[in-house]
């Protein structure tokens, strides 16, 4: 694959790069399918994918430029890559293996709801993110809103989000934005370690963990623990539990890429 998005094999790992650092790896339509088309299109020997971006910026966001030349057709225009966009969210939430991410420089509009449609993310001290929405009188989309309020709570999250804030990357880390903060120079090994790490673990239970994380905020305890009953005995009738059970007893390191 070639455009603003490429892919690449790495052993087990699904490596898949915003690779528009002219634009600072703007969201458009290109980006947008291009983005759901890698997710789509990972192999079937790939056990974990790694999301990362090429230049000094992750992502700045929607294209403002494409905005403006709309004119009178921008709500049509927006809503469109809305919609899309929005596509290639559940793309990456509903992935069958595990989503890590690794972030630098700066963040911005809808890569920040691509950052909490990951289940890990990795990010650079140096990184600067910003809903940035307000400054241009839109409101959020990507799923933005819902990562934000998710991390940081109703008042921190509209705070950031009605004054057209900027969070650190510490603050980020230190609110849950992001799962694990790394010196600026360090971020492509560490978040390759970690996805090669995950690879390497039980990718369907990881998967069902997921899902039961990302319920938990929504439900009641008892409409958890019914979801829990039901995904444990999933999980202990697929060759990972086997797999895990008999290296737990042979007191060895599980091998769950060969449990099928």
């Amino acid at each position: 694959m070639s455009g603003p998005v490429t892919t690449a094999l790495d052993g087990d790992v699904w490596h898949v790069t915003l690779d528009d650092a002219a634009r600072g790896n703007v969201v458009d339509q290109a980006m947008a399918e291009q983005l759901r088309a890698a997710l789509e299109q990972r192999p079937g020997t790939a056990r974990a994918v790694l999301l990362t971006a090429a230049g000094p910026r992750f992502c700045v966001g929607g294209d403002v430029r494409v905005f403006a030349d709309a004119a009178e057709d921008m709500p049509e225009v927006v809503g469109r890559l809305a919609h899309t966009w929005h596509d290639t969210i559940r793309a990456v939430l509903y992935c069958d293996v595990p989503v890590v991410a690794g972030v630098h420089g700066a963040v911005a509009g809808a890569g920040l709801g691509l950052l909490g449609a990951c289940d890990i993310v990795v990010c650079a001290r140096g990184t600067k993110l910003r809903p940035a929405y307000g400054g241009l009188g839109l409101s959020p989309d990507g799923g933005t809103s819902w990562a934000l309020t998710r991390a940081l709570g109703a008042p921190r999250a509209l705070e950031l989000m009605l004054t057209d804030g900027t969070l650190s990357a510490a603050d980020a880390h230190l609110f849950g934005l992001v799962a694990r903060l790394v010196d600026d120079d360090e971020l492509l090994d560490v978040a390759t370690a970690l996805a090669s790490q995950v690879a390497a673990g039980p990718v369907r239970s990881m998967v069902r963990t997921r899902g039961l994380v990302r319920r938990a905020a929504v439900r009641t305890l008892e409409e958890q623990l019914v979801d829990e009953e039901r995904l444990i005995r999933e999980s202990a009738a697929d060759p990972e539990s086997r797999e895990g059970v008999a290296a737990f007893l042979a007191r060895r390191p599980p091998d769950f890429p060969g449990a099928g």
